[in-house]
């Protein structure tokens, strides 16, 4: 999908990062206490309408991508295992996952130490999980935002069937129904302002200019709350030594 993977903290032959140089980052990161949560369901493109909207790799906003499933691929593949179904499934499989899953918590931490803007890559299928996740942000300062890439059912299942990784057919009508379900709530959640419903049955790149240019919008904003505002002149008072 080409979105910009920062090294991965604990991941073999990379270097380690401390959260001083997170935070050292972070006072001068253009997209300083913002983030943005995708949904969409499987097949819905929401990766790819991130990254070719601003999360890319030479994006201007610097946003750092929170998603476990490249590393998940990575790390089946290193075990000799195929992202399909069969091995994905398996008692071995999953136990894959919670190792990518947990890696990958781990590199968010560096991150929201540092205040760094985030796009934290999901499917909106647990809708707690990700009111959860955004009130933790929240309450040290973060502006938060949802990209909602919707498609119908059959065009999630047709671009399910061309994934190098694929789902289950009923696997994915499951999630696509249950991401469906959510939509209102993540509206009312975030808000008029901070939600951003793409339309994304056909493609094409005004679809991808027109995100691009909301996000830039949003993190241009100087962050709102007076806790952000607060940690971002400590931190240039620190800087400056006093």
């Amino acid at each position: 999908m080409g979105l910009d993977k920062a090294p991965l903290l604990l991941e073999k032959g990379s270097s380690m990062k401390t959260f001083q140089d997170f935070i050292d980052e972070g006072v001068n990161d253009p997209g300083i206490f913002k983030a943005f949560f995708t949904a969409g369901g499987p097949g819905s493109g929401k990766s790819y309408v991130a990254s070719a909207s601003g999360a890319g790799k030479n994006n201007p906003y610097g946003l750092k991508v929170v998603d476990s499933d490249p590393l998940f691929s990575k790390m089946l593949k290193d075990a000799g295992m195929a992202t399909t179904p069969e091995d994905i499934y398996t008692d071995k499989g999953q136990a894959i996952r919670k190792r990518a899953k947990g890696l990958v918590s781990k590199q968010q931490s560096g991150f929201i130490e540092g205040r760094l803007g985030l796009l934290v890559d999901g499917t909106g299928k647990d809708y707690n999980k990700i009111k959860k996740s955004a009130d933790t942000l929240k309450k040290i300062g973060y502006d938060t935002y949802m990209i909602f890439v919707n498609t119908s059912l059959d065009v999630a299942q047709q671009r399910n069937e061309m994934r190098a990784r694929q789902l289950d057919k009923g696997e994915v009508t499951k999630m696509w129904n249950a991401v469906q379900e959510n939509m209102g709530k993540f509206q009312s959640y975030f808000g008029r302002g901070s939600f951003l419903l793409v339309d994304n049955n056909s493609t094409g790149e005004d679809i991808f200019t027109k995100v691009f240019v909301e996000i830039g919008k949003l993190i241009k904003q100087k962050p709102s709350s007076r806790a952000a505002n607060a940690w971002i002149k400590n931190q240039h008072a620190i800087n400056r030594g006093g």
